[in-house]
């Protein structure tokens, strides 16, 4: 291949993989909240969650390969494993190489899940959201398309999907640990003898706090017909 039409595949494959990651991140901060759907149930969410992730990876990896192939920039493969470790704009192409690590071991932990404690998977699997923002500097930063309107609102919906998520998510799981709170936090009813709680349980009680048919009873010797 010449350098001209690796230096496009390059440019094609970063930007895809970019927005798959995003897509793949949405996806992870949906799925993770396991709640049921008739129309989207939780297996054809994770499923589609496993599918996107791995064309993430395919085209992630084509992005490496044709970065490297290429005779128009020295990049080599020291510096794809090696932060850092490039003379060609060191620190966004060095934001790149820990986004392919990070993705990496993601994709090794995942390959390995069976194998490794729940725990250490989960920790694992969060570098996705770490790799995240690692990908959106090292495209803006390095990119060379960075600069047309129409990559730019592209990079800016990914943004707003993948923020919207994570907001989402956390109003979820503040709102599980409101109401985890509110099941567990201990009843304290008023005083005894104060109010309407001094009447037995399931009791229904007048203003005044007296049973209802206590209170029904003093008011027909009292001449009247309503408590």
């Amino acid at each position: 291949m010449s350098s001209t039409a690796l230096w496009y595949a390059t440019r094609a494959t970063g930007i895809a993989s970019l927005v798959l990651l995003s897509v793949t991140v949405v996806l992870g901060l949906t799925t993770a909240g396991r709640r049921t759907s008739t129309l989207w149930p939780g297996f054809a969410r994770a499923e589609l969650h496993k599918r996107v992730s791995l064309m993430t990876l395919v085209f992630l990896a084509i992005h490496v390969v044709t970065s490297v192939v290429d005779t128009y920039v020295s990049v080599g493969w020291v510096s794809i494993l090696l932060p850092f470790s490039s003379s060609y704009h060191r620190w966004w192409l060095g934001l790149g190489t820990v986004g392919v690590d990070l993705g990496a071991a993601v994709m090794v932990s995942s390959l390995l899940r069976q194998r490794i404690p729940a725990r250490l998977w989960r920790a694992l699997h969060w570098l996705a959201y770490v790799s995240w923002p690692v990908a959106v500097a090292h495209s803006i930063g390095i990119g060379t398309d960075a600069s047309l309107p129409f990559i730019d609102a592209l990079f800016a919906l990914c943004i707003a999907g993948v923020v919207t998520a994570a907001l989402w998510r956390l109003s979820r799981a503040l709102g599980q640990r409101r109401r985890v709170l509110d099941a567990t936090a201990p009843r304290v009813g008023p005083v005894l003898g104060e109010g309407p709680s001094a009447a037995p349980p399931g009791t229904r009680t007048t203003v005044e706090g007296r049973p209802l048919a206590a209170a029904t009873r003093v008011s027909h010797r009292n001449g009247r017909d309503e408590p």
